[in-house]
């Protein structure tokens, strides 16, 4: 076999170390390569509704973008440059229309364009205490307690052109208290229903509503604050009614035969007549019997010629709840 002229010898040795160079990630026209894949784009919000202020925020784990020019560009027009400019913040534009804002990064190596598409899209999100208790006439919105079944509906409003797309046809993907519900999650499913926790003091729902082919979507998060019952009392007339209109308070004074009426509010479940709220009165501490199917109501008498003071105090549970309870007391003179 013939010997390998010193020449030959060098050529081969200097492909060997090109190969090995190669394998590593050293080759020189690899060094410093960048490319838009490196580099990470963040929207804040997430999904921004139409007109909301919006942020673009920039990061990237293979290159230093602190001191390399970027320049922004909205719609074709630029707004913005500078050394490590990573962030600017724009204004969304109207439901079904779309903005393109680009970021053109001048590495040593060449210009990257990252392109940013924004498709904004309106959410409301509507929650109720399914089972809490509230009177007649009352005004205000029912509030969740302890063990309280709260059902949250989403209402998005997403624009594609110039059709809404129906909330129905939507893909929902729902957390509570920022878990993922697969269960809860899912196409058509625009509702969220949970039993409040007795160890928390309030619990956020969020919602990503999607179209089925994922061009657009809207995004929204509440904080839902739990409550605790109150009973408030209130004069009930036979032939007039309950005066909704004034409470009863301490120092009340009793004239001839009234009837005291009791309103639990926010008390579960809705229907305080369901035999698993439990209703105690006591009159100076002394348990009074009760009518079963008006147990809110309790009859109160003045003797004639008489004078006095004396506590009233209820008790209110729930036999399958063990934190639906309140109680109130009060002082009534005669």
């Amino acid at each position: 076999m013939p010997l390998m002229s010193q020449g030959h010898l060098k050529f081969t040795k200097l492909l060997f170390i090109a190969a090995i160079f190669a394998l590593a990630g050293f080759f020189p026209f690899e060094a410093g390569a960048s490319s838009t894949s490196s580099t990470l784009v963040r929207l804040s919000p997430a999904n921004p509704s139409p007109g909301e202020n919006t942020t673009i925020s920039l990061s990237s784990y293979a290159n230093d973008l602190d001191s390399v020019p970027i320049s922004w560009s909205v719609s074709g027009k630029k707004v913005s440059a500078g050394v490590g400019e990573k962030s600017i913040s724009v204004t969304a534009p109207a439901a079904g229309t779309s903005m393109d804002v680009v970021a053109t990064i001048s590495f040593p190596d060449g210009m990257i364009d990252v392109k940013i598409v924004i498709k904004p899209a309106a959410m409301t999100l509507l929650w109720q205490a399914v089972d809490s208790y509230t009177p007649p006439f009352y005004k205000g919105k029912a509030l969740p307690t302890a063990d309280s079944e709260i059902k949250v509906v989403a209402m998005p409003e997403v624009k594609v052109g110039s059709s809404m797309v129906d909330p129905a046809k939507m893909v929902y993907s729902w957390k509570k208290d920022y878990k993922n519900d697969q269960g809860a999650s899912g196409y058509g499913k625009n509702f969220f229903t949970y039993l409040s926790d007795y160890l928390e003091d309030s619990n956020r729902v969020s919602v990503m509503a999607s179209t089925t082919n994922n061009s657009h979507s809207s995004e929204k998060a509440l904080t839902i604050e739990i409550s605790q019952p109150k009973i408030i009392f209130y004069k009930n007339d036979p032939s007039l009614g309950t005066f909704w209109e004034k409470s009863i308070s301490n120092g009340y004074r009793i004239q001839g035969n009234e009837i005291l009426q009791a309103a639990p509010y926010f008390i579960s479940p809705g229907d305080i007549r369901i035999p698993i709220l439990v209703f105690n009165w006591l009159i100076n501490d002394q348990m009074v019997s009760v009518d079963s199917l008006n147990k809110n109501l309790l009859p109160l008498s003045a003797p004639s010629g008489t004078s006095g003071a004396a506590r009233v105090k209820l008790q209110i549970s729930n036999t399958y709840k063990i934190f639906e309870n309140s109680s109130k007391e009060i002082s009534v003179n005669f």
